[in-house]
């Protein structure tokens, strides 16, 4: 069984902790380098649900796309839900390690995961990173889909492809366009639609999409009839674990530790129930 020390130190080589930006809050959170792996969980939350079944999996290693700490602390009581999670780490010998935004930026990264889920084919970028020659790594994706779809098809195959959630897919545009080529990004998204306008795609599909820069966009969008969609945050993020517990494995099997590697299936999304509306010719507009 391979140490600690000698899984981050594969991890680091998937999504090196100096790619990550320069808020955030990457790399190993508890853990004792010299202890041994056998068993690691991925997962999107670090949250107290998902500790515990890493607990009752008996996993070594918990890895999480967002981080537990993103802003300091002063202190890592029981008594507040996050210390708790630290604790019961601890307790049962489980390492935790994050990788959020260097493995947004990775090739390949969150944003192909996702593009691989809904079977989008991966044209480049949509944020290249400047410090990659070969032009592969950086924020989002601009993809293709062979053949075009519709905007209301699209919405449908994220809604059946990605995990369900209380959200679904929300559309902003005309649900009949035609699409041939779709911006993807893992996460919120609302803060890349410059760079989605400017990449000339005719739908961009990410998560968090907030009142104001959407309504700001669509008014703006008279030459441009882009659509958006608008899936869960966690939804969007959760393809990834697959494809970090696919490059793990090969890790693995390259150096012969014969880990096993899981993925949470459990959905962490914080939002659990939707009524959807149901208008009427009578009850059409807002009320009185």
């Amino acid at each position: 069984m391979p140490r600690l020390s000698e899984v981050i130190a594969a991890l680091e080589t998937l999504w090196p902790t100096e790619r990550a930006e320069s808020w955030d809050a990457v790399g190993t959170v508890v853990g004792d380098p010299d202890q041994e792996v056998m068993r690691v969980l991925f997962a999107v939350d670090p949250v107290q649900e998902i500790v515990d079944e890493a607990v009752k999996l008996g996993a070594d290693l918990l890895v999480t796309h967002h981080p537990l700490y993103l802003r300091g602390t002063t202190t890592v009581a029981a008594s507040h839900f996050k210390g708790r999670v630290v604790h019961t780490l601890i307790k049962n010998d489980i390492a935790l390690h994050v990788a959020h935004t260097n493995a947004d930026t990775a090739d390949p990264g969150v944003s192909d995961a996702l593009a691989g889920a809904l079977d989008l084919r991966v044209v480049r970028p949509l944020v290249p990173d400047p410090t990659d020659p070969s032009g592969r790594r950086g924020l989002g994706r601009v993809c293709e889909l062979d053949p075009p779809t519709t905007v209301r098809e699209l919405a449908a195959r994220a809604a059946e492809r990605l995990p369900a959630t209380a959200q679904g897919i929300r559309v902003a545009g005309d649900p009949e366009a035609t699409v041939r080529t779709v911006a993807v990004s893992g996460g919120s998204g609302d803060s890349l639609f410059d760079q989605v306008r400017a990449a000339g795609v005719d739908a961009f599909l990410t998560a968090d999409l907030r009142h104001h820069p959407v309504s700001e966009f669509i008014a703006a969008r008279a030459h441009s009839p882009l659509a958006l969609l608008d899936a869960a945050h966690w939804a969007t993020e959760w393809p990834w674990c697959e494809l970090a517990a696919a490059q793990l494995d090969e890790i693995s099997d390259r150096h012969g530790w014969d880990l096993r590697v899981h993925v949470s299936k459990t959905v962490t999304d914080p939002w659990t129930a939707h009524a959807a509306s149901n208008p009427t010719s009578s009850s059409m507009g807002a009320p009185n």
